[in-house]
């Protein structure tokens, strides 16, 4: 994944809260590539629960997991952590089960060894969530 400088971050930020879904995705997307993502988290994590369309989380969700970093993953399970939504929390699940990175010997390691370092994160529901994925990954 290719990360992006800063520039376009204010409209991406102001398109979080666009009243158009497919704006609210490309603004996912576009802020899951920021290097300065720490000081995106919480527009991330309110587009990764999007109370009005699944295809928002499901977009942000996905780029977030390509970034292929222990921060993307970071973000996602925090949301699944946080998900009441039924759909959210499947949508969220359903972008953890089927990110194709994760289908490669490379990828099955770096998804453990990311999932690994978030069991002792300093968020207890990160940690459960990646407690949880390991739990099931061991159990195949």
């Amino acid at each position: 994944m290719e990360f992006t400088d800063d520039q376009g971050l204010g409209t991406a930020i102001r398109n979080a809260g666009s009243p158009t879904w497919s704006a609210r995705a490309a603004a996912g997307r576009h802020l899951a590539k920021s290097r300065g993502i720490d000081e995106v988290a919480d527009v991330l994590h309110r587009l990764l629960l999007d109370p009005e369309d699944t295809g928002v989380t499901w977009k942000t969700a996905e780029a977030l997991l390509d970034r292929k970093d222990s921060v993307g993953l970071r973000l996602v399970l925090l949301a699944r952590s946080y998900a009441a939504n039924e759909a959210t929390a499947a949508e969220i699940q359903a972008a953890l089960d089927c990110n194709p990175d994760w289908m490669t010997a490379d990828g099955a390691d770096r998804l453990t060894r990311h999932l690994r370092e978030l069991t002792v994160d300093e968020d207890a529901g990160v940690r459960e969530e990646a407690r949880r994925i390991l739990g099931r990954l061991r159990s195949q």
